[in-house]
């Protein structure tokens, strides 16, 4: 169907547990959204059919709206009136969603840049096998059995040279015989992404055990990085496969105007898509039950990775164990007891589905998502190194290094956009509480604009701007993102209550304000949605706003919900050790920026004093 005549869309993503499903409709000029539903997925007993779950979401719209977007369990096309939806496209990560394995030769090259291939598709990388990875054949053997990964990315070799080891990799493959998670009967695809002059082995080896695919090489070169030909493989192979044989899968493809995607993959194409289009540097963080997902577009690269262990709800006990109490603790504004702090996060993994009923319970649960987002960044950090699609002049040595050498792309200097989603971001009470937790883990130095996924729904517009991009993107910008305004950091350390630099906010009415900034003070601003103002800064000697130390910067500021956050506290953040001292900078923040309700707030302090 033509483009201008498309007035209705429906949207779902299947998850784990919940099926969310949107209906978007033309207004005018322009698409807006105008409901959610959700219900519980269905792919597992006694329904076995993940199409139970989407008709369920379905008739909440119908409720909703009173659209009739059903006939019987058939969806109507074609939007007449009050009836009938013209574009139906979902995203799934129902059954674990997308879970692979990849094989490379080096470790640090081929195997890292073969995981960084599939964790761009949206997969869970459940393991890397590499031919200097320390184990024995037997052990790979043996693994590889054990997993049963959805699919295979096998890579290794720079074009034209060795194909030894990369077809050691395959004979283990094929010696492992590995079955898929879903359906016996069909063959495991193995995308071959390695050196071109190792293919016709490959094809011997592979061919008569496996779903064999081969793509061009993802590392051509050492200094050549080349993921979009596997991305694109994996996309397709996901649907022809693994989406093929899971329950009711075939049934909703049959439904679906466009290639269902993986949920992580739609909402990084997303991503990928707002950086360019905004010509700016983003960082976009999804924080779940069970894991955290991180995207970055830095110097025009995309990078993802999920943190399978770091959540709020089923993984919060790895939270802990990876902190440390003492972490979790100096961001709670009140003495607590560690063991009390360690009682309630069991509590939280035994009843994953509960939600705060009480201030403190709130201050918390967002001390644990501080660490969850900030130790999910130092893990994106690792993976997001330079050399990536870049000539650039190194000796051998610091070849098969990379990972230790190559410099990590994300600079926190130049970040442009914080994009937070996930529950305890998306439905804070507050909305400057999503913005404290962003500053406080990620630690934006400069100018830096922050925003919110209000309802999650990142995955349908980004399935739908595959087919739509125009509707996908004006909901994404009206409906999706939630503007909490921007934070302004000067980058530095100093002495408690020294000034460190002057900054000037002029407003579009022409009036202006003039500020000192404090080092260790927090301010609040503010600047409603919509609005823009120019801000003057002026650091003192030893801070840095980008433009070098006691440099003055000049840039725009975008408002929102919470306005404008001056952060004073310096980069990087240190917070007193003393409990007294701790607990007194806490409370001063807390207050500064209205982040919880005054009142009760200070009575829960004086409660534990």
């Amino acid at each position: 169907m033509e483009k201008e005549k498309i007035k209705r869309i429906l949207a779902t993503d299947c998850g784990s547990t919940t099926t969310k499903a949107i209906l978007i409709e033309k207004r005018g000029e322009e698409y807006r959204l105008v409901a959610r539903g959700e219900a519980p997925t269905t792919v597992e007993k006694p329904f076995e059919d993940v199409t139970k779950g989407a008709l369920n979401a379905f008739r909440e719209l119908e409720e909703l709206t009173g659209v009739q977007i059903l006939e019987g369990e058939k969806i109507i096309k074609g939007a007449e009136g009050n009836r009938g939806v013209d574009l139906y496209v979902s995203t799934s990560s129902a059954g674990g969603g997308l879970q692979m394995m990849v094989a490379g030769v080096v470790k640090s090259m081929t195997a890292e840049s073969a995981a960084r291939a599939a964790l761009g598709a949206g997969a869970i990388v459940m393991e890397v096998i590499a031919s200097n990875d320390g184990r024995l054949p037997y052990q790979r053997v043996d693994l590889i059995r054990r997993l049963r990964p959805d699919m295979i990315l096998l890579s290794g070799g720079v074009d034209g040279g060795t194909i030894k080891h990369v077809v050691e990799l395959a004979e283990l493959i094929k010696a492992a015989d590995p079955k898929p998670r879903f359906g016996i009967g069909y063959e495991l695809p193995v995308i071959y992404a390695g050196n071109k002059s190792a293919r016709e082995e490959i094809e011997k080896i592979l061919k008569d055990k496996t779903a064999l695919s081969i793509v061009e090489n993802i590392r051509p070169t050492l200094e050549l990085e080349n993921l979009i030909p596997a991305r694109h493989k994996i996309h397709d192979l996901f649907m022809e496969h693994v989406m093929a044989h899971a329950p009711g899968y075939k049934k909703l493809m049959s439904w679906t105007d466009a290639p269902i995607m993986p949920t992580p993959g739609a909402v990084g194409l997303l991503m990928e898509m707002t950086a360019r289009m905004e010509n700016i540097e983003l960082l976009g963080v999804d924080i779940g039950g069970a894991t955290t997902d991180v995207f970055s577009v830095f110097q025009g690269i995309f990078n993802r990775t999920v943190s399978a262990n770091l959540g709020m709800s089923y993984s919060i006990s790895n939270v802990l164990v990876e902190a440390g109490i003492e972490n979790i603790l100096r961001w709670i504004p009140f003495k607590m007891d560690e063991y009390e702090v360690k009682n309630r996060i069991r509590n939280k993994m035994i009843r994953p589905t509960t939600i705060p009923q009480t201030l403190e319970d709130l201050i918390v649960e967002q001390a644990i998502a501080r660490e969850a987002l900030r130790l999910a960044l130092q893990q994106h950090k690792l993976m997001a190194v330079g050399l990536k699609g870049v000539q650039q002049e190194r000796t051998i040595s610091d070849a098969f290094t990379q990972t230790m050498t190559g410099e990590t792309l994300v600079n926190m200097m130049t970040l442009g956009l914080i994009i937070g989603s996930g529950g305890i971001l998306s439905h804070a009470p507050r909305r400057v509480q999503s913005a404290m937790m962003m500053i406080d883990a990620f630690q934006p130095e400069g100018i830096t604009y922050l925003a919110v996924d209000s309802i999650f729904m990142m995955p349908h517009l980004g399935v739908l701007t595959t087919v739509h991009q125009e509707a996908g993107l004006q909901v994404f910008k009206r409906d999706c993102l939630i503007w909490l305004g921007t934070c302004i950091a000067p980058k530095g350390k100093g002495k408690e209550g020294k000034t460190i630099g002057k900054i000037k906010i002029i407003f579009e009415d022409g009036n202006e304000i003039e500020k000192e900034i404090i080092y260790g003070k927090m301010e609040r601003i503010p600047l409603e949605t919509g609005k823009k103002a120019r801000a003057i800064v002026e650091p003192y000697k030893g801070f840095d706003m980008g433009a070098g130390s006691g440099k003055k910067v000049e840039g725009e500021v975008k408002g929102g919900v919470v306005g404008i956050i001056i952060d004073g506290r310096g980069r990087p953040l240190e917070i007193p050790q003393e409990i007294k001292k701790r607990v007194e900078c806490l409370c001063d923040w807390i207050l500064s920026c209205d982040v919880y309700p005054e009142k009760e707030f200070i009575s829960l302090v004086k409660r534990f004093e």
